[in-house]
């Protein structure tokens, strides 16, 4: 995890095991990629409604449910209007085992 010290301080990109997508300052993390984040959003995207933005404040992410950490280019992000932003929903997933 010693990648995440150079995203902080910096605006990251969080998508969580169970799909949602969160955004926010990193501030912190430790060994097992528990995530601190300040100024946080979580976007809630439909597909028949426009995307929700929902500001969270700071906010912990367990590791165990972190499935992607990224920078995001805060000038693009800023330059997209969410509300029209549409989506659909995503297949379950099957193992084929």
């Amino acid at each position: 995890m010693s990648g995440l010290s150079a995203y902080a301080g910096k605006t990251v990109l969080i998508i969580t095991s169970d799909g949602r997508l969160f955004t926010g300052t990193l501030e912190g993390f430790d060994q097992t990629t528990n995530l601190i984040l300040s100024d946080t959003k979580e976007r809630i995207i439909h597909d028949d409604e426009p995307t929700e933005v929902i500001d969270l404040g700071v906010y912990l992410l367990r590791g165990t449910s972190v499935v992607l950490c990224g920078l995001v280019d805060t000038e693009l992000d800023d330059s997209i209007d969410w509300t029209k932003v549409r989506g659909s929903k995503l297949h379950t997933i099957k193992n084929s085992l």
